[in-house]
């Protein structure tokens, strides 16, 4: 799993530099090839190859008739695109998805469990900041919606 965070720059070019402690993981966990997405809140996403697949399984039970899951889904695949490491440890992010996270200069790659995020630096740390303020009422209600898991 990925955890943590760290700061890095995205070149002129779109190469950035994965973590080598998420690099560990992809090698370890033989993910296979990598998908780089749109993500929420103007982040982008990185999958491994299973990761990947369950989530296209999920979306592709949304129902085609309803304008919100066809529109999330034409964003989202229409922006996905493979990645590999190369062998200094970086990726390739396409131009539109840097357009979308507003990556250039400093950026943020992020652990999020089960994913890679991509974030603009000055964006991640005002993510952090408001959502900081709410960090327990949101850990209280998720707790309790899970049934105190």
């Amino acid at each position: 799993m990925f955890y943590g965070e760290y700061q890095h720059n995205i070149d002129e070019k779109g190469r950035l530099i994965i973590p080598s402690k998420f690099r560990e993981v992809i090698a370890e966990r033989e993910l296979g090839g990598l998908m780089i997405c749109r993500g929420l809140d103007r982040c982008l996403f990185i999958f491994g190859e299973d990761e990947w697949r369950n989530y296209e399984k999920r979306l592709s039970s949304l129902p085609l008739e309803k304008r919100s899951a066809r529109s999330f889904t034409r964003q989202l695949f229409s922006g996905a695109s493979e990645c590999e490491l190369d062998k200094q440890g970086r990726i390739m992010v396409p131009a539109n998805l840097r357009a979308h996270a507003n990556l250039n200069g400093a950026t943020m790659v992020v652990g999020v469990f089960n994913r890679i995020e991509i974030w603009n630096k000055d964006l991640w740390t005002e993510y952090m900041r408001a959502s900081n303020e709410g960090y327990e009422d949101t850990a209280e209600d998720l707790w309790n919606f899970q049934g105190g898991v």
